[in-house]
């Protein structure tokens, strides 16, 4: 019995050692631990911005209306792509709404449109 006690004692005692080798190699891999031993400080996340636009095509004229729930100004444009090739496709200027505040978008194409959208870019403009 003496013998089994020796050989379960020196199986703990190696297994203890490879986990104590292991646990923080693991742990470095995992990204856990930074090179000085500190844990990583999250990823900020961005403030959501940015307008919701609704946009709605009646045969040859395209509406928009975008509204910006959010404490930063975005600026819209809306883009028309008329469907005939003579048809000129159309930009509009930009708008910028402002915090709170809902714009209305036109445009129009001579005959049917083919396709129309919203950009949007976030800031301050005039």
């Amino acid at each position: 019995m003496r013998r089994t006690h020796r050989r379960t004692r020196s199986l703990l005692a190696s297994c203890a050692v490879v986990a104590g080798l292991l646990v923080p190699a693991g742990l470095y891999a995992a990204g856990h631990v930074g090179a000085t031993g500190a844990a990583a400080p999250p990823a900020p996340s961005p403030e959501p911005s940015g307008a919701e636009c609704r946009t709605s095509v009646q045969g040859s004229r395209v509406v928009a209306h975008c509204h910006n729930p959010y404490p930063t100004a975005d600026r819209v444009q809306l883009h028309t792509e008329c469907a005939r090739w003579w048809d000129v496709d159309a930009d509009g200027r930009p708008v910028t709404v402002g915090p709170g505040r809902t714009v209305r978008l036109t445009d129009r194409c001579w005959k049917e449109v083919a396709s129309a959208w919203v950009t949007h870019s976030v800031g301050t403009g005039s």
